[in-house]
């Protein structure tokens, strides 16, 4: 391999020393001009009430103050909902859930401002809110009329199965608990236009919502940003924050910062999905799939915000691995007085793969065979049973050898048999092992999110400056798609410089999601590449009379069979002869298609496919349990960055153990969140994370489809790896009825969770011995 090859390279974060230094600059980081003033956001104590009167008075006498804001000071616009209305950023006469925005005040110190806010007098007239999923669907309280989609007859062959059964299983909430939170910081410039600096992970909606907010062009908004600190999705359409500080900024004529205190960023924003699914299965001796009906039920919040999409990919992703033949989902999308619930990490495509993976492991302890065994056996094929239920063939299958594979590499056979014979000896301690598998979907949903556009300038020093539209939020996303550019013109990775997302420079960009930012920017950056590298060809083969040689760009020289010109030389020449050393790239998806009336197409251009082998112990007295060993086997294609992507695998994982076993939010009936600070809300720790943690990418992956790289992104995918942990910690409770009995645990497997599924089991046992 060439020195100057830095595709699938080991190097650092483009940002590493900055992170561990603290040299990072972040949006609150930014130095203020001298007349910068600040923001704090006034909150509704009510979840569901009219409001009668807002005295606010107090709050513009308060020390101080230069500023306040209402509904009366939007000229345009008073709505952040990012595909339908619903999401006002300050409400007119209705609060619809606790912790929504109702004023804004701009002071000399963010101190001054946050004390002001809690000076107003607000009237109400309460309303009952509704807070709960069952709550929603006994008042057939939804944001849109339920859908249905189906294959074949699975109410036919339930009846018709030897075996069936029915239950319901929940999967929890979860606050995306960002390292940076919300934050904006907003300047006034000459025109009426403003530059933004905010922490999103979408620039250009960013801009398109304030500007609609402002009644201005998009034109005079300009968004920057160089990095966040973390996003998760919680930063995809969480636009509230930066519309308020532009609001501040336009009426005060003044620089203004907003950055929300942590305990008022978790009580005001979205978070994922919870969502309730009631089943019915029928299956055969192997523990085939012969029909399957669910009812699948999710907690949207108060909005629409990205629900529909979010569900959908939930109905797209609730076979996982596994082919149905039969198959009828009824979809309902309940609005309740809590936050607008919004993306994040899986967007819904999770909570769907846990749906059937719960049916899964229920048939497996009803059959009394290993589940593995019930798992491989419903696996997507390479024949016929390769058709998926909206019918898309899918034509990249690698679970099979992945999961063969990680059984061998993780010993699970031996394993699995140690831990029986470990419970049995053990009255207090318990073990439990799963092997669960991934396939997830690639691609924006909503076909016209898939493309994206870059900006490259070659200078005449030889220096290349690059821009795109996409986000770094800490996945390596910049520093990839500098590795893939700095390959294209065979050059050193160093001279290749990572500029700031900027909506002046690739405008209309889609939000850095749906795990496709590195495939859709570094596609567009290459694009803008190939347009150079051919004003570069043509200039060099007429000069110097080449003809029928193909250029290769390798060790910073541009190589015609035996000639060959150093890059920097050439691009000075270049330069002198009037060549363009600049271009704008584009790059959409191919191939994707997708009716969603109708449920049928190809809704993703790749999948993404992995399988975790977990182990863990629980003490059956507290309900605690230690996460003693995991196996990881994901296919990353070939990837341009190993080391990076060994990080988003290990890191995806570790939040989705979060997610499954730590992470609990609470709400009060009135709808007042009660775990909205680091005290009452736990993410996982350094203590939490597996006792021995094997990962290993799949060696024989390679993306098929017309990939950057032929990778396969690692994005959103390792997320669901870790369904192996609450499958393994459901084996370990099993385990205290001897295996006769299917435990009754819901997500997130809390202490508290653990204890009551134990003792359910234990009152089974009672009731079968006759005590």
């Amino acid at each position: 391999m060439s020195k100057e090859n830095y595709i699938n390279d080991v190097r650092p974060h483009d940002s590493a020393y900055k992170h561990v230094s603290g040299y990072a600059e972040y949006t609150d980081d930014i130095n203020e001009p001298k007349n910068t003033i600040y923001g704090a956001i006034g909150l509704s104590k009510k979840a569901h009430a009219i409001i009668k009167k807002i005295d606010l008075s107090d709050v513009k006498k308060s020390e101080g103050v230069i500023s306040v804001v209402t509904q009366n000071d939007i000229s345009g616009r008073n709505d952040v909902g990012p595909v339908f209305d619903g999401d006002p950023i300050f409400p007119d006469k209705k609060v619809e859930f606790f912790g929504q925005p109702l004023f804004a005040v701009a002071a000399t110190t963010t101190e001054l401002a946050r004390k002001a806010v809690l000076k107003a007098k607000i009237t109400y007239k309460d309303l009952k809110p509704v807070i709960t999923i069952k709550d929603a669907l006994n008042k057939k309280q939804f944001l849109f009329k339920p859908r249905k989609i189906k294959k074949g007859n699975p109410s036919k062959k339930i009846k018709n199965s030897k075996y069936n059964l029915k239950g319901i299983f929940t999967t929890g909430s979860q606050e995306h608990f960002y390292l940076e939170g919300q934050a904006a910081f907003v300047i006034p410039k000459e025109d009426d236009n403003f530059l933004v600096y905010s922490s999103t992970q979408h620039p250009s909606e960013t801009q398109q919502l304030i500007a609609k907010m402002l009644n201005q062009k998009s034109n005079s908004i300009n968004v920057e940003v160089r990095r966040i600190g973390g996003g998760f999705g919680g930063k995809e359409t969480n636009f509230m924050t930066a519309c308020i500080c532009a609001l501040l900024a336009k009426k005060t004529c003044q620089p203004v910062k907003l950055r929300l205190d942590r305990d008022d960023d978790i009580i005001l924003t979205g978070k994922r999905h919870e969502f309730l699914s009631e089943y019915e299965v029928g299956f055969n001796d192997e523990g085939i799939i012969e029909g399957l009906k669910i009812n699948l039920s999710s907690n949207c919040g108060m909005s629409p915000d990205l629900s529909a999409a979010i569900n959908e990919r939930a109905l797209l992703h609730i076979d996982n691995a596994y082919y149905i033949s039969d198959i009828e989902v009824t979809n309902n999308l309940c609005k309740t007085n809590i936050p607008t619930s919004t993306a994040f990490r899986g967007f819904g495509g999770n909570q769907g793969m846990m749906a059937i993976e719960n049916v899964i492991d229920n048939i497996s302890r009803y059959l009394k065979i290993d589940p593995i065994q019930v798992r491989k056996k419903n696996f997507y094929q390479k024949d016929k049973k390769n058709i998926t239920h909206y019918g898309m063939t899918i034509e990249d299958n690698v679970i099979n050898e992945i999961f063969k594979n990680l059984e061998n590499k993780s010993n699970y056979k031996k394993r699995y048999l140690e831990i029986k014979k470990f419970n049995e000896k053990n009255k207090f301690k318990k073990k439990g092992i799963a092997i669960t598998p991934v396939k997830f979907g690639i691609s924006f949903t909503t076909i016209h999110l898939n493309q994206a556009g870059a900006l490259v300038h070659i200078y005449t020093d030889g220096s290349v400056y690059l821009n795109h539209g996409g986000i770094e939020m800490g996945q390596g996303t910049h520093t990839k798609i500098a590795q893939l550019v700095a390959n294209s013109l065979g050059l050193p990775y160093d001279l290749v410089h990572i500029s700031s997302t900027n909506t002046a420079k690739v405008p209309n960009t889609s939000a850095s999601a749906a795990s496709s930012t590195t495939d859709l920017n570094g596609a567009a950056a290459l694009n803008a590449v190939a347009k150079i590298k051919l004003n570069l060809e043509k200039f060099i083969k007429k000069k110097y009379k080449i003809y029928n040689q193909e250029a290769i760009y390798k060790d910073q020289y541009i190589i015609f069979g035996n000639r060959q010109f150093e890059f920097k030389s050439i691009i000075q020449e270049a330069y002198l002869n009037r060549i363009s050393l600049s271009s704008s790239g584009f790059y959409s998806t191919p191939k994707i298609n997708f009716d969603k009336k109708k449920f049928r197409g190809r809704p993703f251009y790749y999948f993404c496919y992995g399988a975790a082998v977990s182990e863990v112990t629980i003490d059956t007295l507290t309900g605690e349990n230690i996460l003693e060993r995991v196996d990881i086997l994901h296919d990353a294609g070939k990837p341009i960055n190993p080391a990076l992507e060994l990080g988003q695998i290990e890191g995806g994982f570790v939040q989705g153990q979060g997610w499954l076993t730590i992470e609990e939010l609470n709400w009060k009936s009135n709808g007042q969140i009660t775990t909205f600070s680091p005290s009452t809300y736990k993410i996982p720790a350094v203590s939490d994370i597996p006792k021995k943690f094997n990962v290993e990418i799949f060696k024989d992956g390679i993306n098929k489809e017309k990939v950057v790289n032929k990778a396969k992104t690692t994005g959103e995918p390792p997320l669901m790896l870790a369904m192996s942990v609450f499958y393994a910690i459901k084996d370990a409770v099993a385990s205290v009825g001897n295996y006769q009995f299917a435990p009754e645990l819901n997500a997130p497997a809390t202490p508290e969770r653990i204890l009551m599924s134990i003792n359910k089991i234990k009152n089974k046992i009672k009731k079968k011995n006759g005590r």
